[in-house]
């Protein structure tokens, strides 16, 4: 809070300008320390059109205890007198005491009447001011004050000691307007104007200039909705039709709100008024529609306006289309926060609603109606403020379920590239190993022979080659086709031996036999070892003519294939002596790796091997 004095000497009055006095400053809630007597007329002075405000001095009148407060500022603050009376002016409000401890010390030293004129300011603007006179009686300090209202409505102060100007934006647009009615005076916000379409008149807190434009068929209903006010009820709501100056038809939806004191008193009217008009001038006559058709071809974005009201919303198209409802029929009810997925969201929603907070800017799982396996994302962000005693709220939704969708593939497109490049990464340092252990075990079998050993690397190296150049840009390793490695490695096995020795490799493969890696590598090792062995004991002629050896790989059923692998060489004259070979214990390795089952058979012309051997294997992926 910031004060500023000035004396105008002419006038003989002193103004005080404050400016952004904020609501700890204004009101504080302490106990009471001194008992007051009944003020006489208290009744009456309810019905004055200025306020009377009674301190009784203190501490040499450095301080004042509250023996009253005028309506006004018990309105203002949303206060009784039994919360006031009987407590220091300094403890409940820290602020005017600020503003008065000096002219009212002087009234009660003079014993002279003081004129006073107070400014308040909100946002550097002036929202309200008052004449008051400062006189001393009975040897209390009476306050009179004559408030006015620059702005057509109530002082209001928000939490931060800011005029809250977004209940006029609001209001504007949607339609709406409100009056208070203290001390038989109305004060009138701008949403009224907006309504009976006119400008603001100074006569106008004398009268209801609502009422007085009640079409004669509803002047009955009025009557009877004000006998029921002024006999204790504290509420009435219903739809007049008014006739504006310049002739327009309305439907008026009237919220009216009676406060009585203790002793059933009226203190104060309030009441709340909106348009609802339903003729075919409402387009051309409620700017809230023009607002609302800015968003009209956005699908995504909705503006909420008064979303917390369950009467009063305005909702762009947007919205219905989240919620996929027909905004015909929509009728709008706290009952849709409960297809929010996030209760701690519908939580917050839910405290907004009770104005334990401001605002919220959340993203949203919202199940459409109801159904948890139709759902949608979206950002929403909701904000409540206060206008006198009338609640507003704005907000925002975009809907982002497609750019959620696409984020969240990009997302796991990114895992599952990390997930591929440890695929590649772990099948060749695994490939690697298997390569280095066959190297050191044939180095100890065939240290005389090494061109043995260059044959067998360099066809394993082939395979293994071929696997991780056709893998190398996949992103199923679950389904391979086996055909195509086994027509690409065919030909590095003519290219590297059979031409060299005169022997013709032929296969047939099921065209749609899909395996994982998990069983396609170690596969292509066994056939490598069996096309090698073959090599070495079927053909000690390099001279024979028609050497071959082909393969055929079949699927026996959805679980199991089979390899049969033959070559019209000499046979074997002892079959367990071949099968205690370095190149036997091989395969019989690569099998059991395989979870396959391999057996030796004897054929007129040459020998031949049958592997099965199972079509799928857990897949594992390891860092």
């Amino acid at each position: 809070m910031r004060i500023e004095k000035t004396y105008r000497q002419l006038e003989d009055t002193e103004e005080v300008h404050i400016y952004d006095i904020t609501e700890e400053e204004l009101y504080r809630q302490v106990p009471q320390e001194y008992d007051m007597f009944y003020t006489p007329f208290e009744k009456t002075l309810n019905y004055l059109s200025n306020d009377l405000d009674i301190f009784v001095p203190i501490d040499d009148g450095n301080d004042f205890i509250i023996h009253r407060l005028g309506l006004s500022a018990l309105t203002r603050g949303k206060i009784k007198q039994s919360d006031v009376a009987g407590r220091l002016l300094s403890k409940t409000s820290p602020g005017f005491y600020q503003v008065l401890k000096e002219p009212l010390k002087e009234v009660y030293e003079t014993h002279e009447t003081k004129n006073m004129r107070f400014y308040y300011h909100f946002n550097e603007k002036l929202a309200r001011f008052s004449n008051v006179k400062v006189v001393y009686d009975m040897e209390k300090i009476i306050l009179v004050s004559d408030h006015r209202d620059n702005r057509g409505t109530s002082l209001t102060v928000s939490d931060d000691g800011k005029y809250d100007e977004k209940a006029n934006l609001i209001e504007y647009f949607s339609q709406t307007g409100s009056y208070y009615k203290i001390n038989d005076r109305y004060s009138w916000t701008q949403g009224i104007y907006n309504i009976i379409n006119r400008a603001r008149e100074p006569n106008d807190e004398y009268y209801n200039i609502i009422f007085d434009l009640v079409i004669p068929e509803d002047r009955p209903l009025i009557d009877k909705l004000l006998k029921e006010l002024d006999r204790g009820r504290v509420n009435y709501e219903t739809i007049i039709r008014i006739k504006t100056d310049d002739g327009i038809l309305k439907y008026i939806e009237a919220n009216l709100y009676s406060k009585f004191d203790e002793d059933g008193h009226l203190l104060s009217r309030y009441g709340l008024f909106k348009d609802v008009s339903t003729d075919s001038t409402r387009k051309m006559t409620r700017p809230v529609d023009f607002l609302l058709k800015g968003f009209k071809n956005s699908k995504k974005l909705a503006l909420l306006i008064d979303p917390l009201s369950v009467k009063h919303y305005e909702f762009s198209e947007g919205f219905y289309n989240l919620v996929e409802e027909n905004p015909e029929t929509y009728h709008h009810s706290r009952k849709i926060i409960e297809n929010i997925v996030e209760e701690s969201i519908q939580c917050k929603i839910k405290e907004l609603v009770k104005g334990e907070r401001d605002e919220l800017s959340e993203r949203v799982t919202y199940n459409v109606h109801g159904d948890e396996n139709h759902q949608k994302i979206a950002e929403i962000y909701l904000e409540r403020f206060e206008f006198g005693e009338t609640t507003h709220s704005i907000g925002f939704i975009t809907d982002v379920t497609e750019d959620r969708k696409k984020q969240q593939e990009l997302m796991e497109a990114n895992e599952h590239q990390t997930i591929l490049i440890k695929e590649v990464h772990h099948r060749v340092k695994n490939n690697l190993q298997v390569l280095n252990s066959f190297l050191n075990l044939e180095k100890r079998a065939y240290k005389n022979k090494p061109n043995i050993i260059i044959d067998h690397m360099q066809s394993r190296l082939s395979s293994l080659a071929i696997l991780h150049e056709k893998t190398y840009n996949t992103t199923d390793f679950k389904n391979i086709n086996l055909k195509e490695y086994i027509v690409d490695q065919d030909g590095q096995l003519r290219s590297l031996i059979g031409l060299r020795d005169g022997i013709e490799f032929e296969s047939e493969v099921d065209g749609d036999l899909n395996l994982s890696i998990e069983v396609i590598t170690p596969l292509l090792l066994v056939i490598d070892e069996l096309t090698m062995n073959a090599i070495k004991h079927a053909f000690p002629d390099k001279s024979a003519p028609n050497k071959k050896i082909t393969k055929k790989i079949t699927k026996l059923d959805n679980e199991t294939a089979e390899l049969i692998l033959r070559d019209n060489g000499v046979g074997i004259e002892d079959p367990s002596a071949i099968t205690k070979n370095l190149g036997c214990e091989i395969i019989k390795n690569l099998t059991k790796q395989l979870d396959g089952k391999i057996e030796l058979f004897q054929h007129e012309n040459g020998t031949g091997y049958r592997l099965t051997f199972p079509i799928t294997m857990e897949h594992t992926i390891e860092g």
